[in-house]
C-alpha cells in the first residue's frame, strides 16, 4: 500500500508540520493522551484494585496460602493431630495456625439491665480459639487491631473482638444483623458456649476488613477447648502459609496425598477465596472499560478536530503539494504520523506515571474503601493492549480528516474554492 519513499517523504513532512506548530497546542494534545492513557489504565485499575484488595485482606489475613476446613457433615476436621504433624514435617510449609471454631453469643451491659422483659443486647457469632503466636505468624492479624492489645498466651477470661459486631464501627440498623452498644476496650461481655458461660474482658479489637474476621471473637484456643467441653485437639480450621517461592498446588497435592481429603477439604487460596469476588472483579473491569471507552472516544474526537483543522488551513499547501508530484497518499501519512506522534508520546509518559509513580504510591498508600484497602491493578498484558488501541484509534482519527482533504480537486485546493 504504502512504499518506502513514501513513508520516508509521509514521515518528513509530518514532522516539519509537528516542529512548525505551536509549542502549547503539541503540549495540549499531548496532555489529552496523557489523561486518555490514564482514564484507559487508572479508571479500570482503581476499580478492580478495590476488588484485589479485599481479596489481598482475606489471603493475608484469614486464608493463608492453604486452608485446610471442616467437611459439610463434620462440627470438626476429623485427625486433627495427624494433619498437624504432616504439616509440622513438610519443608515447603513455613507456618501455620489451627484455630477452633465454636457458634456462641456475647452480650453486653448485661449488669445495667434492669428490665428482664427486654431482649438482651446479645449478638450471636463465631467465637475462634487460637494461639495467639502462631496466629499472627501467619496472619499478621495483630497489625490489625484499631484499639487496645493482642491476645497473649495466658489471656484467660480476655477476648478480642473483630470491629464488625460494635455499633461503634458498623453503623447498621437492621433486625437481622445485631451489633453489641458501649462496648469499649476494658468493658465486659458475657460470653456463652453450648451454655457454659464466661465474662470475659474486652482486650483489642480488629479491623481486617475482611468479614470472617471482623464478625468473630478471638480467644486463647485452651480456654475455648475447655468451655466446648472437648478434651480432643480437633480443630474447626487450619490456615497455612508456604514457604517462598513454593507452589501451593504441589503443597495442596502433598496433604491430599497423605489421605487428608477424607478429613477435612483442603484448599488452596484461589480455590477457597469467597466467589462473589472474582464475579465483583469482572462486572468491575466491564465498567472501567466502558468509562475508559468514553475517554478514548473523547480523545479520538479531539485529534480529529485538531487534524481537520490543521488540514484545512493548509489546504493551498496540500494542493500545491499534490500539483509538483507529491501523491496523495503521502500526505495522508504525514497527518497520520503527525497523530501517531502524539499517541506515543502520551503513551510513553503515561506508563512511567503508572508504573513508576502511582502503582507504588498506591500500593504503599492504599486507598481505604470501608471494605476493603485499594490498590491500583495494571496488568502488563492488559496496559499493552489498551496502549495499542489508544495508538490505533488515533492513527485513524488523524488519516479520516486528512482523507477529507486530501482528495479534493487539487486546483480547488489551490485557489481555496470549495
Amino acid at each position: 500500500m504504502f512504499d518506502l519513499k513514501s513513508i520516508k517523504v509521509g514521515w518528513f513532512l509530518g514532522y516539519r508540520q509537528l516542529k512548525r506548530s505551536s509549542l502549547w497546542s503539541n503540549l495540549l494534545i499531548v496532555l489529552i493522551m496523557i489523561l486518555t492513557f490514564l482514564n484507559l489504565v487508572v479508571i479500570s485499575g482503581l476499580l478492580v484494585g478495590l476488588i484485589q484488595g479485599a481479596s489481598n485482606a482475606v489471603k493475608n489475613h484469614y486464608i493463608g496460602d492453604i486452608i485446610i476446613s471442616r467437611l459439610p457433615e463434620n462440627s470438626f476436621i476429623e485427625n486433627t493431630p495427624q494433619i498437624i504433624n504432616t504439616i509440622e514435617n513438610t519443608p515447603q510449609i513455613k507456618s501455620y495456625t489451627a484455630r477452633y471454631l465454636s457458634s456462641g453469643s456475647l452480650e453486653s451491659n448485661y449488669k445495667d439491665r434492669s428490665d428482664f422483659t427486654e431482649n438482651p443486647k446479645r449478638v450471636s457469632t463465631v467465637i475462634a480459639g487460637i494461639n495467639p503466636d502462631k496466629e499472627h505468624e501467619v496472619t499478621q492479624i495483630k497489625d490489625k487491631l484499631i484499639e487496645g492489645e493482642f491476645l497473649e498466651g495466658d489471656d484467660f477470661d480476655k477476648i478480642v473482638l473483630g470491629a464488625f459486631l460494635l455499633e461503634k464501627y458498623l453503623q447498621i440498623d437492621s433486625p437481622g444483623f445485631l451489633v453489641l452498644k458501649d462496648v469499649e476496650i476494658g468493658s465486659k461481655v458475657r460470653v456463652d458456649i453450648n451454655g457454659n458461660t464466661r465474662e470475659m474482658i474486652v482486650k483489642g479489637i480488629l479491623k481486617s476488613k475482611t468479614d470472617e474476621i471482623d464478625r468473630r471473637g478471638f480467644i486463647v484456643d485452651s480456654q475455648l477447648r475447655s468451655m466446648m467441653g472437648r478434651d480432643d485437639k480437633n480443630v474447626g480450621e487450619i490456615s497455612v502459609r508456604i514457604a517462598d517461592g513454593q507452589n501451593p498446588d504441589f503443597v495442596k497435592s502433598i496433604l491430599v496425598s497423605n489421605g487428608f481429603e477424607q478429613y477435612a477439604k483442603v484448599q488452596t487460596f484461589e480455590e477457597g477465596r469467597p466467589k462473589f469476588l472474582d464475579d465483583i472483579t469482572n462486572t468491575f473491569n466491564l465498567l472501567g472499560t466502558i468509562i475508559s471507552s468514553i475517554g478514548l472516544a473523547v480523545a479520538a474526537i479531539t485529534v480529529f478536530i485538531v487534524i481537520f483543522i490543521n488540514a484545512i488551513t493548509r489546504r493551498k499547501y496540500i494542493g500545491i503539494m499534490k500539483a509538483i508530484g507529491v501523491d496523495g497518499k503521502t500526505l495522508e501519512l504525514s497527518y497520520i504520523f503527525q497523530s501517531l506522534v502524539y499517541a506515543i508520546i502520551g503513551s510513553i509518559v503515561g506508563l512511567v506515571l503508572v508504573y513508576l509513580v502511582l502503582i507504588p504510591y498506591v500500593n504503599a498508600n492504599p486507598i481505604d474503601f470501608p471494605f476493603s484497602d485499594g490498590i491500583l491493578v495494571a496488568p502488563v498484558f492488559s496496559t499493552s493492549v489498551r496502549v495499542v488501541i489508544l495508538i490505533i484509534v488515533t492513527a485513524l482519527a488523524g488519516y479520516i480528516p486528512s482523507r477529507i482533504i486530501i482528495r479534493k480537486n487539487t486546483l480547488d485546493s489551490i485557489l481555496g474554492r470549495n
